[in-house]
């Protein structure tokens, strides 16, 4: 188990509305308090599977993941609504852990009366395996710097390696556990849009509906590469020591982790979410004279980046990393994938979108066509890119609301 305090959500500061307020999240409450008329409260708890085999042959000694659920599982056990988180956060998508306290990253359409109506549905959702929050209280997750029982260190990079249909399996235990039998939707944007994916493909006979957010039906060898980048500023540091720094007086590689999620900063962004800075200097500097002078969006990255670093942990990084680049890994190709699906789907991409660009999402809804399965488009507009499935989707609220009403 991992739960040190730290922020979590977007790998950025400045992101307006629930992602920056998730940035500043409290631990999570022992129980639900009263809370001001229209806030939903949610208790953060711990499912333990035990065991688990990875799809690739791994063990996992002990598999512990932190979930929050609102809402009434019904008789049957098929209201339930998945929602899977994105690359960078945890399980805190919808209502808050304390009245007053910071909302889940996408609480603008879950809750009493939203599109995705906790009066209505038993909404759930689960932190990932080797999830990037080591230093959070609210999140509980196995991964590289778990203890291994058979050596009593972390395990760092002999920790299996997982894939995207690892972090289903795990949420398909959770859901049994809680005597969930079908689900009315499963939703999730970016890395959780892979996982919804993945689930109904998987699971197709337990699924009504599928909600993809700035996904993808592929990752095809652009986006592998962009991982290997991604990762880079990581392996580069010294102070990672293939992943074996965790020891007592070693530094963790605090330096290539922030540079890392810098990058990922300004790849999530488009260009208008960073046009208030201009090109304008640092107060006081000069960079047309002095080349150690910078300009502002170079310490807005910066400062974004190195506080989001302290946070997380750089060999978790790499394993989720790895965890994309093996998306749908397990079928021949995504047209395959997708014939597996039952469901209805919902596809909503970002106009702006740097990670999964827009062509990616409009392939996803094409092969879903041709795959005979009802599918709509709601584009996410505005000038936050990617992150607009995690920040905007107040945007296509109506779209959501009509996809759950029949």
């Amino acid at each position: 188990m991992i739960t040190r305090r730290a922020g979590l959500g977007a790998v950025l500061a400045g992101v307006p509305g629930a992602v920056l307020a998730q940035a500043q999240a409290p631990a999570p409450a022992p129980a639900p308090a009263a809370a001001p008329a229209g806030e939903l409260i949610v208790r953060k708890q711990v499912f333990e599977l035990g065991e688990y085999r990875t799809r690739g042959g791994g063990i996992v000694p002990n598999v512990r993941v932190g979930y929050q659920t609102a809402g009434t599982l019904n008789p049957a056990g098929d209201n339930a609504v998945l929602i899977t988180h994105f690359f960078s956060a945890n399980s805190h998508a919808f209502g808050r852990y304390a009245p007053g306290g910071a909302p889940g990253y996408w609480d603008a359409i879950v809750g009493p009366g939203k599109a995705i109506d906790t009066n209505r549905f038993f909404v759930v959702s689960s932190d990932t395996l080797v999830n990037l929050n080591l230093n959070d209280q609210a999140t509980t997750s196995t991964g590289p710097a778990t203890i291994d029982p058979s050596t009593g260190r972390p395990f760092g990079m002999t920790y299996p390696v997982v894939s995207m249909r690892d972090f289903i399996e795990v949420q398909k235990r959770l859901l049994d556990s809680l005597n969930v039998r079908r689900l009315a939707m499963v939703a999730g944007p970016s890395m959780g849009a892979l996982q919804a994916i993945e689930w109904a493909a998987a699971y197709p006979e337990v699924i009504d509906r599928v909600m993809v957010a700035v996904g993808t039906g592929e990752f095809d060898a652009y986006l592998v590469g962009w991982m290997e980048l991604w990762e880079a500023p990581i392996r580069m540091d010294p102070n990672w020591r293939n992943g074996d720094y965790y020891g007592q007086g070693r530094e963790p590689p605090l330096r290539g982790l922030a540079e890392a999620l810098k990058i990922v900063t300004l790849h999530a962004r488009d260009r208008g979410s960073l046009a208030q800075f201009g090109r304008r200097p640092v107060e006081g500097q000069d960079p047309a004279r002095r080349i150690g002078d910078r300009f502002e969006v170079e310490r807005f990255l910066d400062d974004a980046a190195i506080a989001r670093a302290r946070t997380a942990d750089a060999n978790a990084f790499l394993y989720l990393t790895r965890a994309n680049q093996l998306f749908l890994n397990e079928y021949p190709d995504t047209a395959a994938a997708l014939a597996r699906s039952r469901a209805r789907w919902l596809v909503a991409p970002a106009i702006g979108d740097r990670i999964f660009p827009l062509e990616y999402n409009r392939e996803l809804a094409e092969a879903l066509r041709r795959a005979g399965r009802p599918v709509e488009v709601a584009d996410l507009q505005g000038g936050l890119g990617h992150l607009e499935g995690v920040a905007s989707m107040a945007k296509i609220e109506p779209a959501v609301r009509a996809f759950l009403a029949n």
